[in-house]
């Protein structure tokens, strides 16, 4: 059950937190509404996207569909009697292809099931890449040196431009071909049509120039000067607009990559062999898949519970931190409840599976993670968006140009420059350069501050959130238990209470016992050998030190063994429980000695956090999946009004969803699996760079600085670059605006044309850079 720390959270927030829950399929004339995930390839753009979406919810039959650019995937909702291959069939018809992705996977299938196409697409991308940068620079500074030096130019000198542009033009740049063919067959453009155009036609005008084009007919002195620079000027063109959009195209797919990677490591935490314990007695260790419900098997210390399940014999620590969060290893003992992926430490156990594979706890939170993040916005950028307009006119206005020039009577020389120069001058090169300009930009300057930006979703949402939640373990608090404070009864000394206690659990592996045990030794060296140590799972441990009966553990413990609990000293640890933190005792010669006080510490930069967070406007919120009194103690010392508290794995998204339903932009900073599907579902995810693979692939932005005001930096960070790319998307299209119909005019020929051209891909780029210049919370001016 999920509690709630008694402060209500302004705005309206208070309240219980939902649990998730999957939500019953409902009704419908044409059968019952299920849901189908759909696995999307060939989308090159936000815009092909939008173009599956509107195929499949075309297919009417009260389809509803959802196509998310960033994971490839596709949420159909629609009823039975329209079926999956109905679905497929329709992305098939759009130009792309789809596949059906099985529902609630086995985890140990995940590994080779979520091994999407990203990858495999980033290595494509980066062939081409690499050969259009190895041409291209050769080609531009021939290109250079010839227009600039026409004495330089020697026999045969076009075929040299020819050779090193071809490479680029027709392979490096085979990818917008490809996609401009396919839009062509299916009715459709996209901005790839228009770089692949522009590249075909500034190399075709090139080759006409170098080779055809008469310089005594009677051309304009602009004319001469496009002919004086050999035409390599445009294959120049062509091979910058195919070069620049490669480079873009290659980091997103990589950052798409990266992004599908979370149920693949989500997935690691699965035990991989099982070992069963058969009806002879014998044990026989078998793949995990072949482990079934009522099938007994074996944990030893170290491994991983292989399902869910109930301990029949045996005793051990459990780490369940992967699941819960939680700092502090649970006791388990015959009748307990185990779920898979968690850890035995100190014990073998001996259970009974009763939830195996794709029924798992785990299972359910990997499928958790996989619905948050198809529930999260496809990146879109404001190019694609506009491309099913911006493209189409700049085609008609280039065909409308060359019309009217010929019908005015000019040559066919001039109509086909004024042309060319429209298609040349409107090529999205700055288009394509807004946005992975800023953000390469933005994550070099986050690199050197601890900030990594995976993608354009952090830099869109990062304007508008409005709440930061942060998980409490390894995030607020270090993850490590420390002594925070000794009490030595009267007649007792500190010093020997020390030893005694340290000696004993230095024989321990419980974390606890590992805090009090380097907390010894660090205060008075080389602890001394016990005898006849005994760990008392879920009380504590007792041992012989120097000849003497020394027990450690809780408070039960030692009234079992029949000693006296001073009515003082029991208040003294009352109030640490109360506090949040766990009360040890150590007794010897049958008196109490003292206690400890255990708790994870908080970070030093907690508060200071908290404090820059609120003066961005923003509000902090702690959220654990520890109790209440440890969530308001840990709250209270940061200077975070609201907390959470006792919230369970899949809660925890549940918690951000009701955030959110409230009418909050929510980013969530974590670091365990268990925080997964939270950073998922969150408007931004912010993931610690100590914390897990899964938390991190998950997140939008991971934190690699352990100092938590890099919370505020990287949200202020982000938010400078969406100003960024905003300005460098406005000055993009504001160029394009007023720049065709100068070209339309023939005021810019060609040459001009790509000048103009390459010149705004600069601004753009310069702009980009000055978030080199970010600077980090305590320098900057308040406002």
């Amino acid at each position: 059950m999920v509690n709630r720390v008694a402060c209500r959270l302004p705005g309206g927030i208070g309240g219980q937190v939902r649990n998730v829950s999957a939500a019953p399929a409902v009704g419908s004339a044409l059968g019952p509404i299920r849901d189908i995930e759909l696995s999307i390839g060939g989308m090159t753009c936000a815009a092909c996207a939008a173009r599956v979406e509107k195929k499949l919810n075309g297919l009417g039959h009260e389809v509803i569909a959802a196509v998310n650019f960033a994971t490839g995937k596709a949420m159909v909702t629609a009823p039975a009697a329209v079926s999956p291959h109905t679905l497929v069939t329709a992305v098939q018809n759009a130009g792309y292809t789809a596949q059906v992705v099985p529902a609630a996977p086995d985890p140990a299938q995940i590994g080779t099931a979520q091994a999407g196409p990203d990858d495999g697409q980033a290595a494509y991308l980066r062939r081409r890449l690499i050969l259009a940068l190895v041409f291209f620079v050769p080609l531009s500074d021939t290109s250079i040196m010839l227009s600039l030096f026409p004495a330089y130019r020697f026999a045969g000198w076009q075929w040299v431009l020819v050779v090193l542009a071809a490479p680029v033009a027709l392979w490096a740049a085979w990818p917008f071909h490809r996609a401009a063919l396919v839009n062509a067959r299916h009715g459709a453009c996209s901005m790839d049509t228009l770089v692949s155009l522009g590249v075909v036609a500034a190399c075709g005008w090139s080759v006409y120039a170098m080779f055809h084009l008469d310089r005594t007919s009677g051309a304009s002195a602009l004319q001469e000067l496009a002919h004086a620079s050999g035409g390599g000027i445009y294959l120049e063109v062509a091979a910058a607009v195919t070069t620049f959009l490669l480079a873009g195209r290659f980091y997103e797919a990589r950052a798409r990559s990266s992004a599908g990677q979370a149920m693949q490591k989500l997935a690691a935490a699965a035990a991989k062999d099982v070992c069963v314990l058969g009806a002879d007695g014998v044990e026989r260790r078998v793949p995990v898949g072949k482990l079934r419900r009522g099938d007994t098997f074996v944990v030893r210390p170290g491994e991983k519970i292989a399902a869910d399940g109930e301990v029949l014999s045996g005793e051990s620590a459990v780490d369940r931190s992967m699941m819960t969060g939680e700092s502090i290893p649970a006791e388990a003992a015959a009748g307990d409840t185990v779920v898979a992926g968690t850890i035995a430490l100190s014990g073998r156990l001996v259970i009974r599976a009763v939830e195996v594979g794709k029924d798992t706890q785990l299972a359910h939170l990997i499928a958790l993670v996989g619905r948050a993040q198809a529930d999260k916005a496809a990146i879109q950028r404001l190019a694609d968006r506009v491309s099913g307009v911006f493209v189409p006119l700049v085609l008609a206005a280039a065909a409308v140009t060359l019309a009217v020039w010929l019908l005015a009577g000019a040559p066919a020389e001039q109509a086909f420059s004024a042309g060319l120069a429209v298609l040349i001058i409107a090529c999205p090169c700055a288009l394509g350069l807004a946005t992975p300009a800023a953000l390469v930009a933005a994550c070099g300057r986050g690199a050197q501050l601890g900030i990594f930006i995976k993608g354009h979703h952090a830099l869109e949402s990062s304007g508008l959130i409005d709440t930061v939640v942060f998980d409490k373990t390894g995030t607020i608090t270090t993850g490590q238990m420390t002594v925070t404070e000794a009490m030595a009864a009267p007649g007792t000394d500190q010093t020997e209470l020390l030893r005694y206690a340290g000696a004993v659990e230095q024989a321990s592996e419980h974390p606890i016992a590992a805090a009090i045990s380097e907390a010894a030794s660090v205060r008075i060296g080389p602890l001394p050998e016990v005898e006849g140590f005994q760990a008392l799972p879920g009380l504590g441990a007792r041992a012989v030190v120097d000849g003497r009966q020394v027990i450690v553990g809780r408070e039960k413990l030692l009234r079992d063994q029949g000693i006296d609990i001073a009515p003082g000293l029991a208040g003294q640890w009352g109030s640490w429980e109360q506090d949040g933190r766990t009360a040890v005792l150590v007794s010897w010669d049958g008196r109490l000695r003292g206690a400890f006080a255990v708790a994870d510490t908080i970070k030093p930069s907690a508060q200071a956090a908290a404090t820059e967070l609120r003066r961005l406007g923003l509000r902090p919120v702690l959220l654990t999946g520890d109790n209440e009194a440890t969530a308001r103690a840990v709250a209270s010392a940061v200077g975070i009004d609201d907390a959470i508290a006792g919230v369970l794995p899949a809660d925890k998204a549940a918690a951000v969803k009701d955030l959110q339903a409230r009418g909050n932009r929510v980013a969530m900073v974590g670091d365990g699996v268990n925080d997964g599907p939270a950073l998922a579902a969150a408007d931004l995810g912010m993931a610690m760079g100590a914390g897990t693979d899964v938390a991190i692939s998950a997140a939008d932005v991971i934190l690699l600085r352990p100092d938590l005001t890099v919370v505020p930096d990287s949200i202020a960070l982000a938010r400078t670059a969406r100003r960024t790319i905003r300005r460098n998307l406005a000055w993009a299209f504001g160029y394009n605006v007023a720049a065709v119909p100068l070209a339309a005019a023939g005021f810019l020929n060609p040459l001009i044309a790509a000048a103009a051209m390459t010149m705004s891909s600069v601004l753009v780029v310069a702009n980009s850079l000055r978030l080199r210049r970010f600077r980090v919370a305590s320098s900057r001016r308040k406002p």
